[in-house]
């Protein structure tokens, strides 16, 4: 009996050791499993995150630059970026001069892109041909954001443009919005195209009027290039491929729908008279300064001057280094 007793409680206690080291290799299991994700241990509170390097640059860089690319006679390869004196009636300038005087350099920095901007015709025969003025605007306003961009990674871009300058802002957002261009898409904070040559119904957003019934002149003359090539050296370059991209939703398209550079008909029968009609259509196309009938309630100026300030109040404050 004694003996029986004895083996009872040898096998309990086998039993309740038996348990304990079960319990004492879950707790150390768990314990390997919870460090194994990374989660606090310590009984006296959780880990501390890690602290985010704050993100700085260079005291000379800008939270915001504003790229703006005037349009044909209006700049000059000469002029300074940052005080052009060139043509202070040009359009542009109502609209980068009130900005200029409302924020500070290192908020946002107007850069005015200086090229030749002409379009030789057969009035003009000593102008530079438009091939030539739109490549060096292009490559100068390229060549301007990529160096802005390496020196200063955190600053966003904004991109103006007017006629000639148009076209060469929108070929710029083009690039960046389908991965091609000097700065990610990220960094860019809106595109604004005043009469854009080679606009296109349905690309971009339109704050104003849509025209409905054309498309760029780019775009409608583009089966006659030959012959615009012949006088004028301008090719017209059609459609861009891949449109705005990722930047469609953040890209402007302002035309007045009376004028024939951003607003020529779809199907152009007589390819040498539309064009010198296009080529002498100032009159429509010289007032976006004070027409009225293009955004209504305001004009293009008024307007784009507001949407910049929108978009520069937005823009994250970057420190400096």
């Amino acid at each position: 009996m004694a003996r029986g007793s004895r083996g009872g409680f040898g096998r309990r206690l086998g039993c309740s050791i038996g348990a304990l080291v079960m319990v004492v290799l879950v707790v150390l299991g768990v314990g390997w499993w919870i460090g194994q994700r990374g989660l606090p241990t310590d009984p006296d509170g959780p880990v501390p995150p890690r602290e985010t390097p704050e993100i700085a640059q260079p005291a000379d860089c800008a939270d915001v630059q504003l790229l703006a690319v005037p349009g044909t006679w209006e700049s000059s390869p000469t002029d300074d970026p940052h005080n052009p004196a060139f043509l202070p009636q040009a359009l542009l300038r109502t609209i980068t001069d009130p900005l200029s005087e409302q924020y500070p350099g290192d908020r946002l920095e107007v850069y005015t892109v200086p090229y030749v901007a002409q379009f030789r015709n057969p009035q003009r025969p000593d102008e530079i041909t438009y091939d030539q003025s739109r490549a060096e605007g292009t490559e100068r306003a390229r060549a301007e954001m990529a160096a802005t961009h390496e020196h200063c990674p955190y600053t966003s871009f904004i991109l103006l443009g007017f006629s000639q300058g148009a076209v060469i802002a929108g070929d710029l957002t083009n690039e960046i919005g389908t991965g091609n261009g000097p700065v990610p898409a990220d960094r860019v904070l809106g595109s604004v195209l005043i009469a854009d040559g080679r606009r296109l119904p349905g690309e971009g957003q339109s704050p104003g009027l849509n025209p409905g019934n054309g498309q760029g002149m780019e775009i409608s003359l583009q089966p006659v290039t030959g012959f615009t090539q012949l006088i004028a050296g301008a090719t017209m370059t059609g459609t861009r491929p891949g449109g705005f991209g990722e930047l469609a939703d953040r890209t402007a398209q302002i035309c007045d729908s009376r004028d024939l550079i951003c607003n020529a008909p779809l199907n152009v029968v007589d390819g040498a008279a539309r064009f010198q009609e296009f080529v002498a259509n100032n009159a429509v196309h010289a007032l976006y300064a004070t027409n009225p009938d293009v955004i209504i309630g305001t004009t293009v100026p008024e307007w784009t001057i507001g949407h910049i300030r929108e978009l520069t109040d937005a823009a994250p404050e970057i420190a400096h280094g």
